[in-house]
């Protein structure tokens, strides 16, 4: 028989009570509209199963070969983050980036829902430019250290 090894008392405490506050969040969502919520959750994984994942694995696909995929493969994670970063932010303010939303955000906090692509469209702007200095600066930093080639 093998020994399990279960952590110290502290780390079993703090599991057990990220269970119970999953718990209690999960009566909480499922207790105004279970079948709504269920049917989001359903069409959720669907969605970004049959309709995400391909889309954004060709998008992968596409910049690796655009960089080389054999000499500059490191460079590959210069667009893969500030992509996906820039990707979820629109995920989650998608109805106010898109304006689907805006009379009922109005109503709802008394703000107005301008400006929400433009910040968007900003925030992915210093995100892929703050990318792309880093990297300007590590490959420079790299051609620096690198001693001249004899010929």
């Amino acid at each position: 028989m093998r020994k399990v090894v279960v952590g110290s008392p502290v780390q079993l405490l703090l599991l057990a009570c990220s269970f119970a506050l999953a718990a209690y969040a999960g009566v909480r969502l499922f207790a105004d509209d279970w079948f709504g919520v269920a049917v989001w959750l359903v069409g959720a994984a669907l969605l970004h199963d049959l309709v995400l994942l391909p889309v954004y694995a060709v998008a992968d696909r596409v910049v690796v070969r655009g960089l080389g995929a054999v000499r500059r493969r490191e460079w590959v994670m210069y667009v893969r983050v500030p992509a996906a970063l820039s990707g979820l932010l629109l995920l989650v303010w998608f109805p106010l980036i898109s304006g689907m939303v805006d009379r009922r955000y109005r109503s709802a906090t008394g703000l107005s829902p301008d400006g929400f692509l433009g910040r968007w469209l900003l925030i992915t702007a210093v995100l892929f430019g703050g990318s792309a200095l880093l990297l300007a600066v590590r490959v420079r930093r790299a051609t620096k250290v690198r001693p001249p080639a004899d010929h």
